[in-house]
Order: structure tokens, then sequence, then C-alpha cells
């Protein structure tokens, strides 16, 4: 799914805990990682995450439903971009306009995880 995608068929749930299966269920949809990738652990998310790249495609693993989700979400953002269109996108802007209610745990590692594109 493209973030456009993502973004319109989440803005059409209101119920918060739709949403968050929504998003489990975006989660799903990751590629699995190729053999020629480079995998890099996210430090500070609660989740192991990781995130795999080979050129400009990006691919994510991580140990939970939710996590798979956001992960995802944050990977339609920035695949097939070059680091230099990376960088100019409000990543962090972006994911919130999606208005999902996440604890503080979860936000850090959502920070975490755009930290790694931004320090690409």
């Amino acid at each position: 799914m493209t973030y456009a995608e993502i973004k319109n068929a989440l803005s059409l749930v209101q119920n918060p805990v739709e949403r968050l299966e929504m998003v489990m269920d975006i989660g799903k949809t990751l590629l699995p990682v190729p053999e020629n990738a480079t995998c890099t652990e996210i430090m500070g998310c609660a989740s192991l995450v990781k995130i795999c790249q080979s050129d400009n495609h990006f691919y994510g693993v991580a140990d939970s439903a939710m996590v798979r989700g956001i992960v995802a979400i944050i990977l339609s953002m920035v695949d097939g971009k070059t680091q230099d269109e990376i960088k100019k996108i409000d990543l962090m802007r972006e994911f919130n306009s999606l208005d999902l209610n996440f604890g503080a745990a979860r936000l850090n590692g959502i920070q975490s995880m755009i930290s790694f594109f931004h320090n690409l």
C-alpha cells in the first residue's frame, strides 16, 4: 500500500479501536526482506525492530503485530525515495497527521525509527 492509500483508509475509520486494528492489518503487507538487504536494529523501541535497505527500497521486521503496522506505515512514506528526498520529509508530522493514539513507549519507538531515516 502507498502512504496515500494508508492515510485515506485510516481517515475513513473514526473508531479508535478499529483504527488500531487497521494498523495491525497494514503490518501484514510488509514484504519479505531480500537476502541482499542491509538490516539495522532500531534501538529505543520496546519491540524488536529492524529496518532493512536494498537500494532505495526499505523493508521491516518487528516482533509485534502493532509494531509491524507502524513500520509498514513509516516505510510507505520513504520507500523508493533517495536519502535527500527522505530528509526533506517531516516524517513525524506526517505520522502524527494520522491521528493514531499510541502511548509514550510506542511514540519513543516511532521517533527512533524516524531518526534512523533522517540519519541515513
